[in-house]
């Protein structure tokens, strides 16, 4: 009936997700309202963690990508399931630092990191720094030497494959914004000058293709690039990459006709092809990282609305217009990422209207969804949409001056805030 196992009908035939109402969600904490299942989070984690020591010995890592939701609790769940974090910015390095986060479990990524931040991720021993371009390359090795550290880096590859996805979230292709092209040889050139740096350590090499992926190929297909890579490196320069890191972009089902691999396939493919690449390049086994965001939090997550009012519009659409809006959700007017939604209020009845879900910014333009299945909606029902939990909160903002939804975790039947909803001082608080 729902696109995941967590969400459910209950006996008074409200939309239920973790086991708790929605609608008492709502009418407790108000909307718009995120909501995330923590026990849904956790064994998302532990099956990436079985694949491994079933398919790799257990030699690997999963490194959440905190860009999709980052908060403290968040941070606080990830180190609490022994899993390591890929960050991208100062303020996700110093909300994992607030966390009491083991920083040595740490990627810092990003492709325009600035003297600040590296300086901030050295300082707290950030386990590894993925170095994007040579002039961050130069600027590390002089903040290192001040610092009298050695940094411990990976690069950022584009391995050139095409990640069948959309334009927006494709990462690994040669025109990308990120990384050294290998097919160019400015990803050797990389290498041989971060061989010669006194400060720098190079422990390993990362790519990432892009995201909302559902085929498995490109992901084989960058392993065996960037294992022919390393190769190239232990052949040409006499050194032999230890560690590799393949990135996330697994895709996860936001409608009923999305058929995401299940993660264990992946991981039993990818493995049997790096094996198989190792023994035949003869290189040693690399450790392996993975970086998972969006298949960890996504399904994990709703956003709750009210319904404010209903508009039909003859021959042309019915709008059905919540309290909700791209600032909490910009991810329509981005991408036309499509989601499903449920009167959570009357979940057990069928969807059978086709509805525009609009928010209450004031752009035309600012829609959640177009052409939606959904039951008959009417003002002051709750409109749920499902499979939020990734890049909404993370992505939203304070257009309008509309003030941030708080965000609250359930679990056992319990439910808790986790990140309070922004008060209107708050709003204010930084200007003078």
């Amino acid at each position: 009936m729902f696109i995941s196992d967590n969400y459910d009908v209950n006996a008074q035939g409200n939309l239920t997700i973790g086991g708790v109402d929605t609608t008492e969600l709502a009418a407790e904490y108000g909307t718009p309202l995120y909501v995330m299942d923590e026990d849904l989070i956790r064994n998302t984690l532990r099956r990436f963690h079985e694949s491994f020591k079933k398919y790799y010995d257990g030699k690997g890592e999963v490194h959440f990508a905190s860009k999709a939701f980052c908060c403290l609790e968040m941070c606080r769940l990830v180190a609490s399931e022994g899993d390591g974090l890929d960050a991208v910015s100062i303020g996700e390095l110093y909300t994992a630092v607030k966390a009491g986060f083991p920083m040595e479990k740490v990627g810092f990524h990003g492709n325009n990191k600035t003297d600040e931040e590296l300086r901030f991720a050295i300082e707290h021993g950030v386990g590894h720094i993925i170095v994007d371009n040579l002039s961050e390359l130069s600027r590390l090795e002089k903040i290192a030497k001040d610092m009298g550290v050695k940094a411990r880096i990976m690069f950022r590859l584009k391995p050139g494959i095409d990640a069948h996805t959309h334009k927006a979230v494709m990462t690994g292709q040669i025109d990308s914004k990120f990384g050294f092209a290998i097919e160019t040889g400015e990803a050797f050139d990389a290498v041989k000058e971060a061989l010669s740096c006194e400060n720098i350590e190079l422990s390993g090499l990362h790519c990432h293709i892009g995201s909302q992926i559902f085929d498995i190929e490109p992901f084989e297909e960058a392993a065996r690039v960037m294992l022919r890579f390393i190769a190239d490196v232990k052949n040409k320069l006499g050194f032999e990459v230890k560690e590799l890191n393949l990135g996330g972009g697994f895709g996860i089902k936001y409608l009923e006709e999305h058929d995401p691999v299940p993660f264990e396939v992946y991981m039993e493919r990818v493995s049997a092809v790096v094996s198989k690449e190792c023994e035949k390049l003869g290189i040693i086994k690399p450790f392996i990282f993975i970086e998972p965001g969006r298949s960890i939090v996504a399904s994990a997550g709703i956003t709750l609305y009210e319904a404010g009012s209903r508009k039909e519009i003859p021959n042309t659409r019915t709008y059905i217009i919540v309290d909700g809006s791209m600032a909490d959700n910009p991810r329509y007017i981005l991408y036309e990422s499509e989601y499903e939604a449920v009167v959570a209020n009357k979940a057990s009845q069928p969807r059978d209207e086709r509805v525009t879900i609009a928010g209450r910014c004031c752009e035309s333009g600012d829609l959640i969804g177009e052409n939606m299945p959904l039951q008959h909606a009417e003002a002051g029902d709750i409109i749920a949409v499902l499979a939020t939990g990734a890049y909404n909160y993370s992505m939203s903002s304070n257009y309008n001056r509309l003030q941030k939804p708080a965000v609250v975790f359930v679990k056992d039947g319990k439910s808790r805030v986790v990140v309070k909803r922004e008060s209107l001082d708050d709003i204010i608080s930084n200007d003078v």
